[in-house]
């Protein structure tokens, strides 16, 4: 059984070159113990540079290319952790002390990633994490601040980039205005 959390669109950053797309982030829970994260990019989507898929590990600097990202933040504090997933199938995570301070890599995560095959309309990317192994730091991400966001790279390098909300000035998605979406864990049915 599947609930479904939180369905919301994310907006392209102002500066953001002509957006050509949509794109779309849900979240629900599956039984008990998984979280899934839905990314849609719908539109344009051959003009995008989507990386090939791969056999998925941990890998620093994927936000540098088309990348899907989750910024948790427990109820109280100024820590959060902060999740990429590219369509590669790789991913990465960190945990920062603050606003951009004290990054460390987190400990291994249970993290499944599965890509729709792209089309020149879609792209799609489905995040399944098993709820307590890969959050850590005593983040309860059914009662916790999300910030879901997407870099998308053109094909002659030029990004754009998306979020639930922005900060003024350039992209930065791990400032607070950033974490525009507050869960409050579901009744049991």
């Amino acid at each position: 059984m599947s609930r479904v959390l939180a369905k919301r669109a994310l907006v392209p950053h102002p500066d953001t070159p002509d957006p050509d797309f949509s794109v779309t982030a849900k979240l629900s829970l599956m039984g008990s113990d998984v979280l899934k994260i839905d990314y849609v990019v719908a539109g344009l989507v051959g003009r995008l540079a989507v990386p090939d898929e791969r056999v998925p590990v941990r890998e620093d600097g994927l936000w540098q290319a088309s990348c899907f990202e989750a910024f948790v933040r427990p109820g109280a504090g100024q820590g959060y952790a902060e999740y990429n997933f590219s369509p590669s199938r790789c991913w990465a995570s960190y945990w920062f002390d603050g606003y951009r301070e004290g990054m460390a890599p987190m400990a291994d995560s249970q993290i499944e990633i599965f890509r729709e095959a792209v089309t020149g309309e879609r792209l799609a990317l489905t995040v399944l994490c098993h709820i307590g192994a890969p959050w850590g730091r005593e983040i309860d991400p059914l009662r916790a601040q999300w910030g879901l966001s997407a870099i998308l790279e053109y094909r002659d390098g030029a990004k754009s980039y998306w979020a639930l909300a922005h900060a003024p000035g350039k992209p930065d998605f791990h400032h607070p205005a950033c974490f525009a979406l507050q869960l409050t864990a579901p009744d049991a049915p």
